[in-house]
């Protein structure tokens, strides 16, 4: 099987930290309801965000938890405001880049595999572009600290959701439980934490937004404990203008019947 660790690497620009500069275990934070932020990495994909991933970075820093920042290949000034804010918190940020964009399912597998090499024992994913709550990274924790889940999905409330992303969403929810017997709430949802010894052992392949459907289907094929929780979704123009639309659904629609057929 493949799996996230065999994932290569593209133009590692990882400013390597020794595992001396990670917290101590008996380390308690105040952090958004967590008292111990410690082992917990947030993996963000960027592509193209320079309008928003300095705050991220420096808001998702300041309260004590680790990031792994994968530049999927940005044509902006993303990798250079992410070195600003890594030279901020130079123990919490840690930064991979790509050579060229080379997808959402790449850049999560670098990151993930980035994350298990600093010995994460959580890993949330965590979109760029600012529509997640940062508060909302102790909501999809708690389940796996407290032993109640080993992959927690944070689920946007659909009404609050614009019509078209409603509808495509939707779909792509009943396209998942038609391929991959799973009904979840959000099965595209970028926020979503999973315990660090479990990654191993998704077999994720997709290059792009697929990936969100193909994490669903490995969940149930390796019956991992799933639990969702409601988040807070901020919507913007450039977020509405990312993510799932109809052509991106019929992308990930096809390459579930290739899988399932193959």
């Amino acid at each position: 099987m493949l799996s996230i660790e065999s994932e290569t690497i593209e133009n590692d620009d990882f400013d390597s930290i020794s595992d001396n500069n990670l917290e101590s275990a008996d380390n308690q934070f105040e952090s958004e309801g967590l008292e111990n932020t410690n082992g917990i990495f947030l993996v963000v994909p960027a592509f193209n965000e320079e309008k928003t991933v300095g705050e991220i970075l420096e808001k998702i820093s300041a309260l004590n938890y680790k990031i792994v920042l994968v530049d999927d290949g940005s044509k902006d000034n993303t990798y250079k405001i992410a070195k600003k804010s890594k030279d901020k918190y130079p123990n919490n940020i840690f930064i991979y880049r790509h050579v060229i964009n080379r997808g959402l399912g790449a850049a999560l597998k670098t990151g993930m595999t980035g994350a298990l090499k600093h010995d994460a024992k959580f890993v949330v994913t965590f979109d760029a572009d600012g529509q997640h709550d940062i508060g909302d990274i102790a909501k999809v924790c708690k389940p796996l600290i407290n032993g109640e889940a080993e992959v927690v999905i944070g689920a946007r409330p659909f009404d609050d959701m614009p019509g078209s992303k409603n509808f495509a969403n939707t779909m792509m929810n009943l396209l998942t439980l038609v391929f991959y017997k799973t009904k979840v709430k959000d099965s595209q949802s970028g926020l979503r934490a999973f315990k660090a010894e479990v990654i191993p052992d998704l077999n994720i392949l997709s290059q792009g937004y697929g990936v969100s459907s193909e994490f669903i289907r490995e969940i149930r094929k390796n019956r991992l404990k799933l639990e969702e929780v409601t988040i807070t979704t901020i919507y913007t123009p450039e977020t509405q203008a990312k993510g799932t639309n109809a052509l991106v659904g019929l992308k990930i629609l096809l390459k579930m019947m290739f899988d399932i057929i193959k």
